[in-house]
């Protein structure tokens, strides 16, 4: 029976590029997950956009001397372009800056306001007298009060993961000049999670034993050493989503709380573009749809604390805003959230450029050795490190001489010797049903770990069976078999061909390009995948373009080899390039330079 997943990705700021720690922390993970449930036939959908509203999109501007709508537009573009290079087949990637979003938004905070879970408090805030304005929390940066780091923002500490209070923030300086802050009073509303925190208690509790290590860690372990305490969801902006309250005029919602709504009206958005504006709920109002929430380390509280609390606190008033009968917003399933990935042992930092920005790399390179090498090297449980050696190292003795070598000599030499079809083999022998079925097998071990976004173990158990593959190969060799022996040779090709079939569906995921050339070579006319593709729409807030995924002729296609001697081919062409070892000096070179 199909199931129904949500695949909700981690939104970017809109105020920078995307490096390989931002691909590998949640955007290529949710890629994968995606495309495997895809291939199993499930019905998902797979959205998220550009944060517009976010503080460092601000910050931005005020540093180039543009609008944030300027920043932002400018970085869309930038997100759009590198998603459809590197296959990220989102079934929307929309943005926080559209009239749906702005309205979906509004309707949780009133129905926030309607449970009861809103309360209103006049509270001290940083005002920077230089500037005459007040400082949301991101433009504040001082001395973490519970851990001592000496850069933490306002809102959390990269150094301990907290979230913090800004006010109480050890040497507090503008981010934007330097200049040292004063608190002044002014007036928000705070969410309540206090009165939510045993209701979002026990939904972690229900979580234990299947979420990460580290997710609970900072969830359920945090509350439990700490309570939850009320938390400003408005701040005295001119940029974001206005509060719908009379008398609110010049503040608007904080972008915490409303960037995790994004979600949501993401799957509002992409129902109306698809022209069934109410196919949203079988994923929003569905009890056994499963969402599944890819986000970095960084989010986690935001993800895992935060994001079901405004769930649960809207209740069925949310609903009732957008139908007759109010039903419950559909919790996280899972949060597969990663760690950090640095680069050649230090911490990426975009201000020295000490990063592999994705779209440089995609300059100069295919992207499915960057989708494979991100993945083998994915920082799962633990902070990994990009190191341009081992790029060069997996991409060749790995992608190349592992799959990419076993797949091409394989199709090639039946290409050849078979007039451009798939041999008639007659009956297998032992040996060719023993392959097979090994092979076969790891269908289900590939698929337990993918349901489980074990991405990694995944990955491994396919390329173990690619050297299973090898290794049959080179006991059979058919190159010497076809001089004496051409029925057995086509014994041997025939095996091999149906070993390389299976294993491009469980690779599919991880390397979509590579792999839907592969089924070509093989024959096939009915795509592993559909397409991704850009609309532009225009709404009371200007002009909008987002990226699509059309299914296509795509269908249900994980499962062995389905394929049929004489077969006819198409002339196949080897699926990866091999590097030289003086890429990573190359490449190691440019870091930290600026142009």
């Amino acid at each position: 029976m199909s199931e129904t997943i949500l695949v909700a990705v981690a939104w970017p700021y809109a105020n920078s590029e995307i490096h390989v720690g931002n691909i590998t922390g949640s955007y290529l993970p949710a890629d994968i997950f995606a495309r495997y449930h895809r291939l199993r036939g499930n019905r998902v959908i797979m959205v998220s956009g550009s944060d517009a509203h976010g503080t460092p999109v601000t910050v931005r501007a005020d540093a180039e001397g543009l609008t944030p709508l300027q920043v932002y537009q400018k970085y869309h573009a930038s997100f759009i372009e590198l998603f459809q290079k590197l296959g990220l087949a989102y079934d929307l990637f929309s943005s926080t800056h559209t009239e749906n979003h702005f309205k979906v938004s509004q309707a949780i905070f009133l129905a926030l306001k309607q449970n009861g879970y809103l309360y209103t408090e006049r509270q001290q805030q940083w005002y920077a007298p230089s500037q005459g304005r007040f400082l949301p929390d991101r433009y504040v940066e001082g001395t973490c009060y519970l851990c001592g780091y000496p850069n933490a923002r306002g809102d959390q500490c990269d150094g301990c993961g907290s979230l913090l209070d800004a006010t109480l923030l050890i040497d507090p300086r503008a981010k934007t000049d330097g200049s040292t802050p004063e608190l002044r009073e002014t007036e928000h509303f705070y969410m309540d999670l206090g009165a939510l925190e045993p209701a979002i208690v026990d939904f972690l509790r229900q979580r234990q034993g299947y979420w990460r290590p580290n997710v609970l860690r900072q969830s359920l372990g945090q509350i439990l050493a700490d309570h939850l305490h009320g938390r400003a969801i408005t701040r005295d902006l001119d940029w974001g989503i206005p509060v719908p309250v009379e008398g609110w005029q010049g503040k608007c919602l904080y972008v915490w709380f409303e960037a995790v709504i994004g979600y949501l009206s993401a799957a509002i958005e992409w129902a109306q573009l698809s022209g069934q504006p109410k196919a949203w709920e079988d994923w929003w109002f569905n009890p056994e749809a499963r969402a599944f929430y890819f986000i970095g380390k960084d989010n986690i509280p935001f993800h895992a604390v935060i994001w079901p609390g405004q769930l649960i606190g809207a209740g069925e008033w949310f609903g009732k805003i957008f139908q007759e009968d109010g039903r419950r917003l559909t919790l996280p399933f899972d949060v597969p959230a990663n760690e950090f990935m640095n680069l050649e042992g230090q911490k990426i930092s975009g201000s020295r450029n000490w990063a592999v920005w994705g779209l440089d790399f995609l300059s100069r390179y295919d992207p499915d050795p960057l989708r494979y090498y991100l993945t083998a090297n994915m920082p799962e449980t633990k902070d990994t490190d990009w190191d341009w050696d081992d790029f060069v190292r997996r991409n060749n003795d790995e992608l190349v001489a592992t799959w990419g070598n076993l797949a091409n000599r394989v199709l090639s030499f039946a290409y050849r010797n078979w007039e451009g079809r798939v041999p008639e083999p007659g009956e297998l022998r032992p040996q060719d049903q023993e392959i097979l079925q090994v092979v076969e097998a790891g269908f289900q071990n590939v698929s337990d770990h993918l349901s489980a976004a074990r991405l990694r173990a995944a990955l491994n158990e396919a390329l173990r069976l690619a050297s299973e593959g090898n290794k049959y190969l080179d006991s059979a060799a058919p190159w010497f078999e076809i001089k004496t022996d051409k029925a057995a040779a086509a014994k041997t090709i025939y095996t091999a061909l149906r070993v390389i079939d299976s294993l491009k569906v469980l690779f599919a995921p991880y390397l979509p390009f590579s792999c839907e050339r592969l089924h070509q070579y093989l024959g096939y006319t009915t795509p592993l995948f559909g397409e991704q593709y850009t609309e532009t729409h225009i709404d009371s807030l200007g002009e909008h373009t987002v990226l699509r995924y059309r299914p296509g002729q795509a269908g249900v296609q994980w499962f062995p080899s389905q394929l049929k001697p004489g077969q006819a081919m198409v002339q196949p062409a080897p699926l990866f390039r091999k590097l030289e070892p003086s890429v990573a000096a190359e490449e190691r070179a440019k870091l930290g330079k600026h142009e």
